[in-house]
């Protein structure tokens, strides 16, 4: 199977091959998939389900002078393969291998740098556009998914597009879900199409019949143009892509690779927007997935028999932390509501929605509604949660800042992932959220060292009258902090873990832990040094800082963020301002640039943020060697 895959010429030889032979190299490329995916892991349900649609426009299409633009891209497995990458999976979103995402630096057959959700048919018309602009010759394909369809961009790039008349296609792989199943509107509307099979084979029947006869066939059947489209709209009520200005194909079978090449041949001919909707199987041809592709959305290592990960842990993550701990709050407050953006799981409410269907909402992929639809509960007496993943919240900057932080609302963000995040890569880490948030005013922001300390800042947010951020990282919230005897209570102070008359670390969030080891380390040197645990970004504790600075010759801050605009830039302002000694001040985090993937650990190490590192760093700084 392995030799076979990799003696094929790709794409070049696809031109050549037979509908059968097609057909084979989608089974040796499902093979293919599994042996390398049991072992590095990545997003296996997504691209075992788009193997007969990626065959299907490779051959048809010539990328990369056609330009094939994937939306998310972590279904751009088999994309990679067929345009001569398959030798690389070995190293598959490890540090210095090959992305999980199309990377334009990876390939000249990945057109645009993706990783978040709906944009693709946006940056499709920009490059119909300047092909236009220029008179050149191409097709553009924008390929999104059902669930993608639920970002409020993906209907700016389909109104726009459809009314522009230039020639593009979209097409849309229908598979039922973005990472949960899909809800909302359109997903509704999909599903009437989806029904809607039985009118295409009778339009198909009805065109074959007519035209058998004589002379009048093709007269009658055009004549009867008026007629499909009535009976179309009377079995699809209002079909959204055509009304948008689309010529709409489908559904169409994603596995059948004669209707695809023939559906696919039909859209590149045509000289207008097309959308192409295309009927696919999350996990096809892999039991496990087919069975649960929530799970096998994005997984680790796994064995092939029993889909079990092979580095599994009985311990609860901060994600079973949050939701375990709302669920509590929420039975003693029928105020408290959750919202998701299509996370359920991946943020732990999945407990939550089973126990309070009622008081749950899952928006979709539209992160700037849930926030502003967070501020509408808000303002009628109920206590909104959000919980999204760090790197998804961007998306939501502004409603955040003027319809939540202007008003004062109390909206409280769970904020996931938050750091760095490792394998997915630059797309993915949550470095920038204690930047772009911190300047927002109203809002506190508090960042736990633990699961234990999750608990209690959610408990803590649910009391203030007004914005509250909580972001915590990904993986286990077992208590790493054992020398931590009994923690501080949550009122907007700094938690003092030891003292140090040389050096005194203030760690954040998932540093304090790092910080711990990092402090062990430096005391063989000789070093008086002591660990603070931050909690507050904001409000900061000025005056427990300020105390810290006049018991310590010197202040290091640590931060799983980027450093500009981070926390360390803020304890350095406030000691220029108000600290009446000299006293020397040194922040670490992530540098001000985008992080590629790879291991927390390799991560960590790269960058000289393991304790380590930081025990090597902190000695040079405060001997003037740094």
């Amino acid at each position: 199977m392995k030799n076979n895959l990799l003696s094929h010429n790709l794409p070049d030889d696809l031109k050549n091959m037979n509908e059968k032979q097609l057909e084979l190299l989608s089974y040796e490329i499902r093979d293919f998939l599994l042996e390398k995916l049991t072992k590095t892991g990545g997003h296996v349900a997504s691209n075992l389900g788009i193997v007969e649609l990626t065959i299907a426009l490779h051959t048809i299409f010539d990328s990369p002078k056609d330009k094939i633009i994937w939306d998310v891209g972590h279904q751009t497995y088999v994309h990679k393969i067929l345009t001569g990458r398959a030798e690389n999976f070995d190293n598959l979103r490890m540090l210095g291998g090959m992305s999980g995402f199309p990377k334009r630096e990876e390939s000249n057959h990945d057109m645009f740098d993706t990783g978040h959700s709906s944009n693709s048919i946006s940056a499709a018309m920009g490059f119909a556009a300047s092909r236009d602009l220029k008179g050149e010759d191409y097709s553009v394909i924008a390929v999104i998914g059902d669930g993608a369809l639920t970002g409020g961009i993906a209907y700016e790039g389909l109104n726009n597009a459809g009314s522009s008349k230039s020639k593009m296609i979209v097409i849309l792989n229908d598979n039922e879900m973005s990472i949960s199943k899909n809800t909302g509107g359109i997903s509704q509307h999909l599903g009437k199409l989806r029904a809607s099979k039985s009118y295409l084979e009778l339009k198909k029947q009805l065109k074959k019949t007519l035209k058998k006869i004589p002379k009048v066939g093709d007269g009658i059947y055009s004549g009867l143009e008026h007629l499909r489209d009535t009976l179309k709209y009377a079995i699809v009520p209002g079909a959204i892509f055509e009304e948008l200005g689309f010529k709409y194909f489908g559904p169409i079978d994603g596995h059948n690779i004669h209707d695809l090449l023939e559906a696919l041949y039909v859209a590149k001919i045509m000289e207008e927007p097309v959308l192409v909707h295309v009927i696919t199987k999350k996990g096809k041809g892999y039991r496990n997935a087919e069975v649960n592709p929530s799970k096998f959305h994005g997984i680790g290592p796994f064995n092939s028999e029993t889909g079990n990960t092979l580095s599994s842990s009985a311990n609860l993550t901060y994600s079973n932390v949050f939701g375990n701990k709302l669920i509590q709050l929420a039975k003693e407050d029928s105020k408290i509501v959750a919202i998701s953006a299509a996370m359920i799981d991946g943020t732990g409410l999945r407990k939550f929605s089973d126990q309070f269907p009622d008081r749950i909402f899952d928006v979709g992929i539209a992160e700037a509604h849930a926030v502003t639809f967070a501020a509408g509960l808000a303002l009628n007496g109920f206590k909104p949660v959000v919980a999204i993943y760090s790197t998804f919240l961007q998306r939501a900057y502004d409603e955040i800042l003027i319809d939540v932080c202007m008003q004062n609302l109390p909206v409280i963000f769970a904020i996931d992932r938050c750091g760095v995040v490792g394998a997915d890569g630059e797309t993915h880490h949550g470095i920038f959220d204690l930047s772009y948030l911190s300047h927002m005013p109203n809002i506190t922001i508090l960042a736990p060292k633990d699961g234990r300390e999750l608990a209690e800042m959610l408990e803590y947010a649910t009391k203030i009258d007004g914005p509250c951020a909580i972001r915590y990282p990904k993986g286990e919230a077992t208590n790493h902090c054992d020398v931590i005897k009994k923690s501080a209570p949550i009122d907007g102070k700094i938690e003092v873990i030891n003292t140090g008359k040389d050096v005194t670390i203030i760690a954040l969030g998932n540093m304090v832990s790092i910080g711990i080891e990092a402090c062990k380390k430096i005391s063989l040197h000789g070093l008086d040094v002591g660990l603070v645990n931050a909690r507050f970004i904001k409000p900061l504790d000025e005056e427990g800082i300020l105390e810290l600075a006049n018991n310590t010759k010197c202040i290091i801050t640590l931060e799983d963020n980027i450093l500009e605009g981070g926390f360390g830039d803020k304890v350095e302002k406030l000691l220029i301002e108000k600290c009446k000694k000299n006293i020397k001040i040194k922040a670490m985090g992530w540098s001000n640039q985008f992080i590629e993937h790879g291991s927390n650990k390799q991560l960590f190490e790269k960058y000289g943020l393991d304790s380590e590192s930081i025990a090597e760093r902190v000695c040079d700084f405060f001997e003037g060697k740094a």
